[in-house]
């Protein structure tokens, strides 16, 4: 069983190292290049590359900034019989997808077809679901939209924020993998086609889409049911990146981490004041 893992984040970073583990070493890794990152801007790889270079199997790794007809070459002449797939953060021409024998498998952390697109794991925070889960699918020319060959559900915790339901889904597409895959190549699995008339979306976020303003935060705090719910669900999605904030006496404050009480009233656990380091709400007040 010969295939090429794509993949660039934590979410994907998990998997691989999982795979490699159960004896699933894909013959090369295609991952974005290497980026500056942190405070000091140092130059590093993706967390995918890293788990190739500690594992110290014998795996190519590919770094494209696009994917050119050059690079499509490349890929033809790696032999693999099938692509797996898990937040490359690329869009998949044709042309590639037409290469392996045996197709494209996604990994997508949402139930398809809801919450098909850049951010399922946030998106299912920032709705409140109660279940979430993984999808692997066959992937084609339209965005998550191919036809599924395994799915599998998970609780989600009230707590969870986007930093430990990621782990999760990770774990849990690993285990769904481990499984499917020796199925998949033996031809032992029919793919489903999607609902379409269920089908949901969501994009990527900015740093616009985390901001709470003063107001609102005070009544969710105050006993605005509502308003904690979608107050807490934001924090909750974009923990730990962009991080929710707002403004108050001109200073931009991070709200880092929050739960909802036995009235339903918002109580902020962490927050992180412009120029400090993050602390316990405690006496914090609006």
């Amino acid at each position: 069983m010969k295939f090429i893992f794509f993949g660039t984040p934590e979410f994907a970073a998990i998997i691989l190292n999982n795979l490699i583990k159960f004896g699933f070493a894909p013959e090369a890794v295609v991952t974005n290049p290497d980026k500056p990152a942190g405070r000091k801007h140092i130059v590093a790889p993706s967390a995918v590359k890293r788990v190739v270079v500690d594992s110290k199997e014998d795996i190519k790794v590919f770094q494209p900034e696009k994917i050119t007809p050059k690079f499509l070459d490349v890929l033809r002449s790696t032999p693999a019989d099938f692509y797996l797939v898990a937040a490359y953060a690329k869009i998949l021409p044709q042309e590639l997808i037409d290469i392996p024998e045996s197709g494209v498998i996604g990994v997508h952390p949402s139930l398809l077809p809801e919450l098909r697109g850049a951010s399922p794991i946030q998106g299912a925070l920032l709705e409140g679901k109660s279940v979430s889960g993984v999808s692997l699918f066959l992937i084609d020319s339209q965005m998550d939209h191919g036809p599924v060959l395994s799915q599998e559900r998970m609780s989600v915790d009230p707590d969870d924020n986007t930093e430990t339901l990621t782990r999760k889904l990770a774990e849990l597409s690993s285990r769904m993998l481990i499984k499917t895959l020796p199925e998949f190549i033996a031809g032992k699995i029919k793919a489903t086609e999607q609902d379409e008339s269920k089908a949901t979306f969501t994009g990527k976020f900015e740093t616009k889409s985390a901001f709470i303003d003063a107001k609102d935060l005070k009544a969710a705090e105050s006993g605005d049911i509502d308003l904690a719910k979608i107050v807490h669900n934001k924090i909750r999605a974009f923990y730990p990146e962009p991080g929710v904030w707002t403004t108050i006496n001109s200073k931009r404050v991070k709200l880092l981490a929050s739960k909802i009480g036995e009235n339903g009233k918002l109580k902020l656990e962490t927050v992180q004041i412009e120029g400090q380091k993050p602390k316990p709400a405690g006496d914090f007040e609006i």
